[in-house]
C-alpha cells in the first residue's frame, strides 16, 4: 500500500501542490486527473523523490520513506515512467532495459523472459538504437523498464500521450495484467478520459494543486467525473 499524506511542493516561491493525500493499493489502478498545469506531474516526481517535497509524508506498506532521493525510491519499490518516456537514443533497447538494474541488487540484475510476453516487439529491437523506435514503441520500452525493478508501485505519467491507438490498446492490456496479478500498487497520471476510466478502480481530480474531487470504480457517475477534469 502506498499513501501519501498532506503532501506540499513548491517551485521556487510558488506552491504547486497543497497538501495532497492520496492511496495507491495492490491489484488496483488509481487514476489521476485533471487539466494540464493542475499539479499531476509534480505529484509524480515527489512520490517517485525526482522533485523534493516540502511537507507531508509518503509511507510504502507502512515504512516511512522520508524525503527520498530518486534513487532510494526505485531501491523502496517506486517505479516511475516519466512523460515523455525519456529514452536514451543513443543506446540499444537492452541498454536501456539494463539502466534499471542500478538500483537492483547484483544477483538480480537480469531481463527476466516475462518482459517479453508483455511487449514481444522488444524482443525482436534488442540491437535497435532507442532513438530509431516510433514513439510507442518507446512508450512499451519505458515501461518495461521500469517493471525490470520489480516495482511494489509503479507510477505511469501520461503512457497515451502520442501513441498511435494499437499501442494505446496494449498498453491498457498490459496494465489489466499487472493489475490482475495483484502484487503492485499503479498510479495513472492520463487525460485521455475513456483510457482512465476503463483501467481506474479509484479516481481522484486535482484543480489548482488540490483535490477536488474523489470517486471509486462502484460509485462511479461517468458525467460528474467528466465535470470535475474539464474545470
Amino acid at each position: 500500500m502506498l499513501d501519501v499524506s498532506n503532501l506540499t511542493l513548491r517551485y521556487g516561491q510558488s506552491q504547486i501542490l497543497h497538501g495532497i493525500s492520496l492511496t495507491a493499493a495492490p491489484g488496483e489502478v488509481t487514476a489521476v486527473m485533471g487539466t494540464n498545469g493542475v499539479g499531476k506531474t509534480s505529484l509524480l516526481k515527489a512520490i517517485a523523490g525526482r522533485h523534493p517535497f516540502r511537507d507531508g509524508r509518503i509511507t510504502l506498506d507502512g515504512r516511512d520513506l522520508g524525503h527520498p532521493s530518486a534513487y532510494a525510491a526505485a531501491r523502496a519499490g517506486i517505479a516511475y515512467v516519466p512523460q515523455g518516456r525519456e529514452i536514451f537514443p543513443l543506446l540499444t533497447v537492452r541498454e536501456n532495459l539494463e539502466t534499471a538494474y542500478a538500483c537492483l541488487p547484483r544477483g538480480e540484475r537480469g531481463i527476466p523472459g516475462r518482459i517479453f510476453e508483455l511487449f514481444p516487439i522488444l524482443k525482436d529491437f534488442l540491437a535497435r538504437r532507442g532513438g530509431d523506435l516510433s514513439g510507442g514503441q518507446q512508450q512499451q520500452l519505458a515501461i518495461a523498464r521500469a517493471l525490470i525493478t520489480r516495482p511494489r508501485v509503479l507510477l505511469l505519467d501520461e503512457p497515451t500521450e502520442g501513441i498511435q491507438p494499437n499501442i494505446i490498446q496494449q498498453i491498457g492490456r498490459v496494465i489489466e495484467t499487472l493489475r490482475a496479478e495483484g502484487e503492485m500498487a499503479i498510479v495513472l497520471v492520463e487525460q485521455y478520459f475513456d483510457f482512465a476510466v476503463g483501467l481506474a478502480d479509484r479516481f481522484t481530480v486535482l484543480t489548482r494543486g488540490e483535490v477536488s474531487f474523489r470517486t471509486d470504480k462502484a460509485a462511479l457517475d461517468r458525467e460528474k467525473l467528466l465535470s470535475a477534469v474539464s474545470i
